[in-house]
């Protein structure tokens, strides 16, 4: 198991990931850095715990609107699949905000 030191909104995050994952964990916390730091700039330094989920929030969705226009022709089996799939993440979501708030 490797290990890689992620910067997101000025904070060091120590992660562990598979073997040769490193560089394409370390791009999508470069990608949630820079979703993070534009929504700071917009609403302010609402708290680091609360930037995180709105940041991936706005992940979630931009995930959502990808895979519905990504597949029409699945109809409203896909709307069902990527419903469940949000709903996942944000349980995941509040679950790292409600770790992040406790530290």
């Amino acid at each position: 198991m490797a290990r890689v030191a992620l910067d997101i909104n000025g904070r060091r995050y120590e992660m562990a990931c598979d073997d040769g994952q490193e560089a394409h964990l370390q791009k999508l916390a470069e990608y949630v850095d820079r979703r993070v730091r534009e929504l700071a700039a917009s609403v302010g330094q609402v708290g680091e715990s609360r930037l995180l989920l709105m940041a991936n929030l706005l992940i979630a969705d931009e995930l959502h609107e990808a895979r519905r226009h990504q597949a029409p022709a699945q109809g409203r089996e896909g709307d069902a699949e990527a419903a469940e799939s949000l709903e996942e993440v944000a349980g995941r979501l509040e679950r790292i905000a409600a770790r992040l708030e406790a530290t």
